[in-house]
């Protein structure tokens, strides 16, 4: 996913707050993402105490009702955060216990361990890191959940395709999307563009980013034969466009997630 992309549906579901908090989190996220996937376990670690403030200070200034410019860390992180559990009921049992306990359990990740791994058959890197990507997405789907007012399974998938997909061909303008490499054909086009959205895209909108002139042709050529190879799901009433888990790997494999 563009970095513009994901930046802006983040702005967009975290509207209520500052860009000055948002920005920094997912910057944050995508490392620990970025590192997790190629490998760098223990950068991954690391990064996550970089989260770990922005998601403290975003839930500092929404108890105290007014937003920081910017993430900043507690002399005590853990202190800081178990004093979430004094916050007036009113507040969500999240923002006062949930997330607090977690940003305490991650932080502690952050600072005592990953430097004296010794033995074992496993690698506790890994698993470490496991449990950062895991923590990390967990928080920033509570935290669209409740100031975007969607339900867990929706925030969830905004947060997945925050984490699983990064696209760099594709570039968006002026609301649109566009695909960067002229030697793809169409159906390509069209995967790479389902692949770097976030929902299902409307035909009209997809038959419009890959400047197809022929609607009827568009629908009879790529849509229905794409649906067929199962790589897409097609809904014609809808007029609704899913990528698959076989169109995902079809972008990653054969594809490529950069500019050739």
């Amino acid at each position: 996913m563009a970095q513009s992309q994901s930046t802006g549906l983040l702005s967009t579901v975290l509207s209520g707050v500052p860009p000055g908090l948002v920005l920094p989190l997912l910057k944050s996220f995508d490392e620990i993402v970025r590192n997790f996937r190629e490998g760098r376990w223990e950068p991954s670690e690391l990064n996550g105490g970089k989260l770990c403030e922005c998601v403290y200070s975003i839930l500092r200034g929404h108890v105290d009702g007014k937003f920081p410019t910017k993430p900043s860390k507690p002399k005590n992180m853990v202190d800081a955060c178990l004093a979430f559990g004094n916050s007036p009921s009113t507040f969500s049992r999240s923002i006062r216990i949930q997330i607090p306990r977690v940003l305490v359990a991650l932080y502690e990740i952050r600072n005592n361990r990953g430097v004296g791994h010794v033995g074992g058959d496993l690698d506790a890197n890994h698993m470490d890191a496991v449990v950062v990507l895991s923590m990390a997405k967990w928080m920033i789907s509570e935290l669209i959940r409740m100031f975007h007012n969607v339900a867990p399974e929706a925030a969830s998938e905004i947060v997945n395709t925050l984490s699983d997909r990064t696209i760099p061909l594709i570039w968006e303008v002026g609301g649109k999307l566009r695909v960067l490499n002229p030697k793809l054909t169409m159906k390509e086009k069209t995967l790479a563009l389902l692949y770097a959205s976030y929902a299902p895209v409307d035909e009209t909108e997809l038959r419009e980013w890959v400047e197809y002139s022929n609607a009827s042709v568009f629908r009879r050529d790529i849509l229905v034969n794409a649906h067929k190879s199962k790589l897409i799901e097609y809904d014609r009433k809808s007029g609704k466009v899913h990528l698959s888990p076989l169109g995902m790997n079809y972008v990653e494999q054969k594809i490529g997630l950069e500019l050739s």
